[in-house]
């Protein structure tokens, strides 16, 4: 399983817009085929910051998933609310404790 956790950071003025787009387009995330789970964050320190925390069951699915034109909506809208530029990384789960 690969883990994809993706930082934003937003302009202040931009969230409520986020958050709105996010809730509309979250189920087609998540029910895109390979993805196993979708969660967004926000900074406890810093509320202009957002995470997205997903599940793939392979590098394959993620990548076909960037490729697509739901991908290619959702992050030509929501690229051009941040207020720097964001940061991705593509790990594997070693332990998980519940």
């Amino acid at each position: 399983m690969l883990v994809r956790i993706v930082k934003m950071h937003f302009c202040e003025s931009e969230i409520p817009s986020f958050l709105k787009s996010f809730n509309t387009v979250k189920e087609k995330i998540r029910d895109f085929p390979g993805c196993k789970f979708l969660e967004l964050y926000r900074g406890e320190d810093d509320p202009n910051i957002f995470f997205t925390y997903s599940y793939w069951n392979t590098a394959q699915d993620l990548e076909n998933y960037r490729h697509s034109e739901l991908f290619k909506s959702v992050w030509a809208e929501t690229k051009v609310k941040f207020s720097a530029k964001p940061e991705a990384w593509s790990v594997n789960k070693i332990v998980s404790l519940k």
